[in-house]
């Protein structure tokens, strides 16, 4: 397993905290409980990045783990402290929520551990930045790395997932006001939700074997 960085600038995911990124987070945040909700009562794990607002991050009241992530530090905080590989059970996991913690730095090595732990036909939720919204003047400077679509269905194929052609936009196109109607066309959002499952491909049993021989009759 390759070392455990999301960025090697200096407080990428910090942007999250400020007022702009704060937007982006709260406008996913009834959707983000709704994924994390929607295996139960199979537990979750939920990765955030630290320092978004508390008042938009609470945990909803099932079985699961929620860690928070920096941008300059190798280990995870939140409900464990730890690094990966991630403390949990080769396929103990039902949903996962990655909330734009693999827009800074390789998002193989955690999307491998997330492959990990998901059970055969769990989800996983990954949000985004859109790299095609105005609101990325807001983000630039602060050493993000957003991707396009095409880039992130490579990054989930590599790490053994199944991406959905289904996306969703999130948060304001201009201005750092939470996801309203009216705030713009959805496809210029701020940020995006893909969704991929894990796929294990089922045992198929042998045909059956001819019989070669009878049995003789009873006398």
């Amino acid at each position: 397993m390759p070392a455990f960085a999301f960025t090697r600038q200096p407080d990428a995911l910090a942007w999250f905290g400020s007022g702009h990124g704060g937007s982006i987070l709260a406008s996913e945040h009834a959707r983000v409980s709704q994924a994390l909700t929607s295996r139960s009562p199979q537990p979750w794990l939920w990765v955030s990045p630290l320092g978004g607002d508390p008042a938009h991050g609470a945990t909803p009241a099932t079985r699961g783990v929620h860690l928070l992530a920096t941008a300059t530090s190798h280990r995870l905080t939140g409900h464990v402290r730890c690094g990966l590989p991630l403390p949990l059970p080769t396929e103990a996991v039902g949903a996962i929520v990655l909330q734009h913690v693999l827009d800074a730095g390789d998002p193989q090595p955690l999307l491998q551990e997330c492959a990990r732990v998901l059970e055969p036909g769990g989800r996983l939720w990954l949000f985004v930045l859109n790299p095609w919204s105005p609101y990325r003047l807001r983000w630039r400077g602060a050493g993000l790395v957003p991707r396009g679509l095409g880039q992130w269905h490579l990054q989930l194929a590599a790490a053994g997932l199944v991406a959905s052609q289904h996306v969703l936009h999130y948060g304001p196109v201009w201005r750092g006001v939470p996801d309203a109607p009216g705030h713009g066309p959805a496809p210029f959002r701020a940020a995006r939700l893909l969704e991929a499952e894990k796929r294990v491909a089922g045992l198929i049993p042998p045909a059956p074997v001819a019989r070669a021989w009878r049995a003789a009759p009873a006398a």
